[in-house]
């Protein structure tokens, strides 16, 4: 009797021929885990969940007129699983991950909390040394600790900035404690805030250019960021979001103008029970993220 297997679980469940580590110039490193959410929880499943919607994804994309996947090429690794009884120890094994892995391809993380993003800011700086964070998100996540530790998900820009990768511009800002109000206010030169508002009046995007211009580039997407309207499933959604369009428009913005963009994750999907359409946008915005930051090749290959 003759049987088949399923594919591999990869994204957009490309074929090894466009999939296999040796020829791919992305890296997708799915991270799983989740130990601090202080509200909704489900974020250890968005890995998962938006492995499986990007294999739903069409490969043709019209704003580049073909399939951009299938020229540069994406090799999934396999889910990390970092050591859950102690925080300090997972985020090292994060960080050695991302040190890994880092600088042989753009690498893409997906998660998972948010809290992921400091370790993989320190994996950066081993491997690249001094670079720049611009994050797109709801909250500020500047609380030194929250909830008794320092690794939690509302605390993930201030080991950003710890772990080398700042000074950090946030985007599409619209929740904050008192306390990160005045690090905001006192700390201009570890962070600089648009607020969602911001965004919707283009006041960002002159600043955003000029913040990347020729500077080595993390790009951390908290899915939150868009409006809760597009994407109810994240722990913590919050109204009056940003728009897929002007998304895209700020990815576009860091891509034309960094010198180079070294990594980039998308955070904070939880997936919602019977409910596709939020984990196919992130899976859709993974793979439009990756097209824009490889569209231009000669940059990519000569950085």
């Amino acid at each position: 009797m003759s049987y088949e297997f399923l594919p591999p679980l990869n994204f957009l469940g490309l074929p090894e021929e466009h999939s296999d580590r040796e020829h791919s110039r992305v890296l997708v490193l799915p991270v799983p885990y989740e130990l601090t959410t202080s509200y909704g929880q489900g974020t250890r499943n968005g890995p998962r969940a938006l492995l499986v919607a990007s294999q739903q994804v069409e490969l043709y994309d019209r704003e580049f007129k073909g399939e951009p996947a299938l020229s540069y090429g994406v090799h999934t690794l396999p889910f990390l699983a970092p050591n859950y009884r102690d925080p300090e120890t997972a985020h090292a094994e994060i960080a050695a991950a991302v040190a890994a892995h880092a600088g042989e391809a753009l690498l893409c993380v997906i998660g998972g909390e948010h809290s992921i993003s400091g370790s993989v800011a320190k994996g950066l700086q081993q491997v690249f040394g001094e670079f720049v964070t611009v994050q797109l998100d709801a909250h500020a996540d500047l609380r030194d600790e929250y909830e008794g530790t320092p690794y939690s998900h509302a605390s993930a820009m201030r080991r950003v900035i710890d772990n080398g990768g700042g000074p950090v511009l946030q985007l599409g800002i619209r929740s904050l404690s008192v306390d990160e109000a005045e690090f905001i206010a006192t700390q201009p030169d570890k962070v600089e805030t648009f607020f969602a508002e911001d965004i919707h009046a283009g006041k960002h995007l002159e600043r955003l250019a000029e913040f990347v211009r020729g500077r080595q580039v993390f790009l951390t997407i908290d899915i939150d960021c868009l409006d809760a309207s597009l994407m109810p499933a994240t722990g913590t959604p919050e109204p009056d979001g940003m728009t897929w369009n002007e998304v895209l428009e700020s990815v576009r913005l860091v891509a034309a103008n960094a010198g180079k963009v070294i990594a980039f994750d998308v955070m904070e999907l939880a997936p919602i029970a019977g409910m596709q359409a939020p984990d196919y946008l992130a899976a859709k915005l993974t793979y439009k993220v990756m097209n824009i930051l490889l569209a231009d090749s000669s940059k990519q290959e000569n950085s």
